[in-house]
């Protein structure tokens, strides 16, 4: 009897600890908390995306300028996007946002996804943006050949994003309010890989490379 008391007061501990154990922020959706409560006047566009559109930031001009909004976090996946697109989108309500998500889906960050649930949840996210008459510029996801972190995709990755593209492409060219925006052959390399000089470890961008899309981009917005 004194056993089994024991026992029970020892799951009852485990279990009080575990209900004080603070619940995790899966798709982060407090980082830009203070940002989007800052914003006073309605951005044309706000950019959703992860460490490509974070980065992005860098060239704080283009987003000054033009009454834009960054809204990239590092690592996230589409999935985490879509759980904060209220928040760091449609509650800003912009005239435009642009998505450029997918490469860290197609690199594991959260375990291996197919490729045609990375298409839904981008699909998802022009869903709602759409029934909120913001208009969509679904953005093509760059070119990649390696994700030197990843341990699960160590295959080129390129046939996976072309194919994804071209789903996305197909998509916008049919649905209302939706516009692809190509920046994959702009900065491809001849193995359908980023071209060296635009990128400082074949993923990520630099400067030169941000000036590319920032004019491809741009003429979308109006």
């Amino acid at each position: 009897m004194k056993k089994l008391i024991l026992i029970a007061m020892s799951l009852l501990l485990a279990s009080t600890a575990l209900a004080q154990e603070p619940v995790k922020d899966w798709a982060h959706t407090d980082r830009y908390a203070a940002d989007n409560a800052a914003v006073t006047v309605r951005p044309k566009a706000v950019f959703m995306g992860d460490s490509i559109t974070e980065q992005w930031w860098r060239d704080a001009a283009f987003f000054t300028d033009n009454n834009y909004q960054a809204r990239g976090i590092s690592g996230q996946t589409t999935a985490q996007m879509l759980v904060r697109f209220r928040s760091d989108v449609i509650n800003l309500h912009p005239k435009y946002v642009a998505i450029l998500a997918g490469t860290n889906d197609i690199a594991g960050n959260n375990g291996l996804i197919a490729p045609e649930k990375i298409v839904e949840n981008l699909i998802s996210m022009c869903e709602l943006a759409r029934a909120n008459k913001i208009k969509v510029l679904l953005c093509s996801i760059t070119p990649v050949n390696r994700y030197h972190w990843s341990k699960l995709m160590t295959e080129d990755p390129s046939e996976i994003i072309m194919g994804i593209n071209a789903e996305l492409a197909a998509y916008a060219a049919k649905t209302r309010g939706v516009t692809y925006v190509n920046y994959f052959d702009a900065l491809k390399s001849p193995t359908n890989g980023i071209r060296p000089e635009y990128s400082p470890d074949g993923v990520h961008l630099t400067m030169d490379a941000y000036k590319v899309i920032e004019g491809i981009v741009k003429s979308y917005i109006k």
